[in-house]
């Protein structure tokens, strides 16, 4: 599979070529590209002359990081000792009825990506869940259906955003 390379050279123009650029490049790769795409991390060994290895270390030890394409919602919920304490294993139970996936698996179009995270780091707002970059406290299963509503409709605004322009 060939995927585009103009992300990647708009990514790379941003950095100065050298190991110390590597995450902040892989943060923006998986950005662009909703994971790490095998043919783009040997390029950017190349363009940052870090060795092959060092690149895949990198993108394998990190768990933010990727290998597999992820969807454009990404779901976390928290799985720390105080969600766990107030209900974040039924709210991950909920996710996976809802959505039709396990954990660390993304629906078949691409839409949304499930996962268990060790904690989020806001326990007093306990159980958490967080979607791309927004937290939801306090949750329970009677608000996921509220925020996938509010994904989904977001995501058909953006859709016709673009389509208009």
């Amino acid at each position: 599979m060939t995927v585009p390379r103009m992300p990647l050279q708009q990514i790379l123009e941003k950095y100065t070529p050298r190991e110390s650029s590597l995450i902040m490049v892989l943060q923006d790769v998986q950005q662009a590209y909703r994971h790490l795409p095998l043919e783009i991390l040997v390029e950017v060994a190349k363009a940052l002359q870090v060795p092959k290895a060092k690149v895949f270390g990198v993108a394998t030890f990190y768990k933010a990081f990727s290998m597999e394409p992820r969807g454009e919602v990404e779901i976390r919920v928290c799985r720390g000792t105080a969600c766990h304490v107030r209900g974040g294993l039924l709210i991950m139970d909920e996710f996976k009825r809802l959505l039709g996936v396990e954990e660390s698996e993304t629906t078949p179009d691409g839409k949304y990506s499930l996962e268990a995270v060790n904690c989020v780091g806001a326990c007093a707002m306990a159980p958490v869940v967080v979607v791309n970059d927004t937290y939801y406290g306090s949750m329970t299963v009677n608000k996921l259906n509220r925020i996938l509503k509010a994904t989904k409709s977001k995501s058909e605004a953006d859709k016709a955003g673009e389509e208009t322009e």
